[in-house]
């Protein structure tokens, strides 16, 4: 990794005396500036970089001075509007609300912008390359990760001289701490763009990578060399740290996919200090989480759990916004500050079912946590953005009555069922696309009649237009929510990668030339 230090002292300096000039001359009050030094990342040459950069300069204005300590970053993985919007009446109907008036928290924040999430060479783009986009401001080839637009997919040796530094790395460079937190696999497209770089986004094990000559994911986290690594990391994925010779403490079964053979785990708590490893309920709630402590933590082989079927498993996991407090409380015993992912990843997932009740239920789950970290850190000196990767081909239609369920069929009033030009009833939510669609070789298609249908049911699976064996993302702009010192830099429509460069900014992690 290469990266150039520059000391900031005197140029925040300077920045606040400017400030506080125009402040006094406006009758304002001041704010106190950091002092800490900032970085120029091997990725700013990179021309999707300094695009990104010049526009957040611009907003920015000559005498802009960072002021956030700490960063928190949610992604809602594939929560584009129609979710958001379906999300909301959701949250709000399963309070006894009025849905469609209820605002969740993250539309409470005082700014806002529409975040375009096309990659280097995709119209509709995936979460390994829409997250490298926020995490290192460039985009990038699709099913890539953390690596500039250089890259050939799958092709290992294309990756040299195309590395960056992400805002975890600049973080940990800079002495802060770091966190991250998501219900997928903690080696899946989000969470791993904050630390590796990856030719293939499916390398989250030796056994993907196979004779590629590149190292695994799982493995990059373990040996991730920047500062003193990681402070917290719940999620999920245990599956790529372990071995099948090693039992699963949950199951009993094989717990692993590593052909090497090692235990990767054991590796993580050999490092420096003093280390905690846990994987269900009872160790989370056992942690102290207000100790010095590095903290790691897998609830699952695979994905976590849906926030609708949390409780099923035998060992049990913590929500989302459990996880939130416990990773705040963690970092927030730094006196530098922190960077935090959270990221509620199995939205995603609910949409390529074609299963909105999942979805929204994750997405209510990840508004939770959004409330979580809201009450627990100060608005004054933490930078909180809600935002997603991408959309999903769900859609809202039918004419539905106010206060009809978001999961129901779409219907004009009680017992007044909107039909379709077939006689038959559809549900307010469908996709585009989908594995509930008409299968390719059918010689007549007829959809269900689902009069007599609960899809209220979290186990209902929508209707889709076109059969696709995954129902797909969707390309159009996603939502960006923010608050504290340097939302004011969230407003109108940006590129993805801007995000990155909203928290370099506001962060004064990142270190930029004059003539940005």
């Amino acid at each position: 990794m290469r990266i150039v230090f520059f000391t900031m002292a005197s140029a925040l300096t300077l920045a606040a005396c400017t400030a506080t000039t125009a402040q006094a001359r406006e009758g304002q009050s001041t704010e106190p500036t950091l002092e800490r030094s900032s970085v120029q990342p091997q990725q700013a040459g990179d021309s999707y970089y300094t695009s990104a950069a010049a526009s957040v300069a611009k907003r920015a204005g000559a005498d802009y001075a960072p002021k956030a300590k700490n960063v928190i970053l949610f992604v809602g993985d594939g929560m584009g509007v129609s979710t958001v919007t379906a999300g909301r009446i959701y949250a709000g109907q399963q309070k006894g609300l009025d849905g469609e008036s209820y605002r969740l928290t993250m539309e409470t924040l005082p700014y806002s912008a529409f975040s375009k999430t096309y990659s280097h060479d995709a119209q509709v783009a995936d979460s390994a390359s829409t997250a490298t986009a926020m995490m290192s401001g460039v985009k990038t080839r699709s099913r890539t990760l953390g690596l500039r637009q250089g890259v050939a997919y799958s092709n290992c040796a294309s990756a040299e001289g195309q590395g960056t530094d992400s805002i975890f790395e600049l973080a940990e460079a800079a002495g802060l701490s770091t966190g991250i937190v998501s219900t997928a696999r903690i080696t899946h497209a989000t969470p791993a763009a904050t630390y590796s770089e990856a030719a293939n986004r499916d390398w989250e094990d030796d056994t993907e990578v196979q004779d590629s000559g590149c190292t695994d994911i799982a493995r990059q986290l373990v040996d991730w060399g920047n500062g003193d690594g990681f402070e917290v990391i719940l999620g999920g994925g245990r599956e790529s740290f372990l071995p099948a010779s090693v039992a699963d403490p949950e199951t009993g079964e094989p717990a692993g996919r590593r052909a090497d053979g090692e235990n990767l785990i054991d590796a993580w708590l050999a490092e420096p200090g003093e280390r905690t490893y846990i994987y269900d309920q009872a160790g989370f709630d056992a942690t102290d989480f207000a100790s010095d402590q590095k903290i790691m933590g897998l609830f699952q082989p695979s994905h976590m759990q849906y926030s609708l079927d949390r409780g099923e498993d035998i060992a049990g996991e913590p929500s989302l916004a459990e996880m939130t407090k416990a990773a705040i409380t963690r970092l927030s015993r730094s006196d530098e500050g922190y960077v935090l992912l959270v990221e509620g990843g199995r939205v995603d997932h609910g949409h390529h079912a074609t299963n909105a009740a999942r979805a929204l239920g994750d997405t209510a789950a990840l508004d939770e946590a959004v409330a979580a970290a809201l009450d627990m850190t100060d608005a004054d000196e933490t930078l909180v953005i809600v935002t997603a990767d991408h959309s999903h081909t769900m859609t809202i239609a039918g004419y539905s009555s106010r206060n009809n369920d978001i999961l129901g069929k779409a219907a004009y009033g009680p017992g007044g069922l909107v039909r379709a030009d077939d006689g038959k009833p559809y549900t307010t939510l469908g996709y585009a696309n989908g594995n509930t669609g008409c299968k390719p070789g059918a010689e007549t298609c007829v959809r269900e009649d689902i009069t007599d249908v609960d899809t209220t049911d979290k186990d209902y699976h929508q209707q889709a237009l076109i059969f696709q064996g995954s129902e797909t993302h969707a390309g159009e702009d996603v939502p960006v929510f923010a608050s504290g010192p340097g939302s004011e830099l969230v407003r109108g429509v940006i590129e993805q990668n801007e995000i990155f460069h909203v928290m370099g900014r506001a962060s004064g992690l990142v270190s930029y030339d004059a003539e940005d």
